[in-house]
């Protein structure tokens, strides 16, 4: 039998999604897609550091998107940026990329698409699930994150990808067209996630907001979003402890 329902302290709202960023918050992007480019080194004989490739596959993620959000490109999905990000830094590794198979490349960049949970996700979603609409809120699109969640065993009800919406997050329009395709005022989603900006950007739009801690995202010397810097609604250590706080009523920790 369902609880009552979290009202969310910034909203006024009873909460009735709680919908998540994905990579880092839902999976561990690093250790996945470090173990990819291990294998790919190992079999072609490369020799790079597969974890500091990850990093910086990784930190292509929002440069590359600041073309489409300013408007100087039209949209693509994020696998095409994942796939143009990968030849840059393999360039950058003083690799060239056109000396590759370019069918092992895209499967390469399709290590995206299943990256393993962090150990509380999935029975922290399953928790969740019994009294709330639950899904991604995320950048990836809809095959990418149907793909992943089919790997991984993450029990979302909908997938609303960014190919939907045609808008990348922090653009408002990210968040509300996702709680608008959803029938929901913005006050009723609830964004989950271990970045404090996704979660001001969230906030700016007028959803509820829970921050999840992940402290080794960025691997043991990781100096950002180790706490939460806003007044979000929920500060959670995981999510597990998130379906835990909204089923108390409870903020959880500052």
């Amino acid at each position: 039998m369902a609880g009552v329902p979290f009202r969310s302290p910034s909203t006024g709202r009873n909460v009735r999604a709680v919908l998540f960023d994905t990579f880092g918050t839902v999976v561990d992007w690093r250790t996945g897609i470090a173990t990819a480019v291990a294998d790919y080194a190992a079999r072609h004989q490369l020799g790079v550091d597969a974890v500091a490739f990850a990093d910086r596959w990784r930190a292509r993620y929002q440069p590359s998107m600041d073309a489409i959000l300013s408007g100087t490109r039209e949209f693509v999905t994020l696998d095409i940026l994942h796939r143009e990000n990968l030849d840059f830094v393999l360039r950058e590794s003083g690799i060239d990329p056109t000396n590759h198979d370019a069918g092992e490349l895209d499967e390469l960049a399709r290590a995206w698409h299943v990256l393993t949970p962090w150990p509380d996700s999935v029975p922290g979603l399953t928790a969740l699930k019994a009294e709330y609409i639950i899904g991604p809120l995320s950048n990836g699109n809809t095959s990418l994150l149907l793909d992943m969640a089919k790997n991984a065993g993450i029990p979302w009800d909908v997938i609303i990808g960014s190919d939907i919406n045609r808008k990348y997050k922090p653009d408002p329009q990210a968040y509300l067209q996702t709680a608008q395709f959803l029938g929901l005022d913005p006050g009723e989603v609830m964004l989950a996630a271990a970045h404090n900006d996704d979660l001001e950007a969230a906030h700016a739009t007028g959803l509820a907001t829970a921050f999840i801690l992940r402290p080794v995202e960025h691997g043991p010397h990781q100096t950002d979003d180790l706490a939460p810097t806003g007044s979000w609604d929920i500060s959670a250590t995981d999510i597990t402890h998130l379906a835990a706080l909204l089923r108390a009523g409870s903020t959880g920790f500052r």
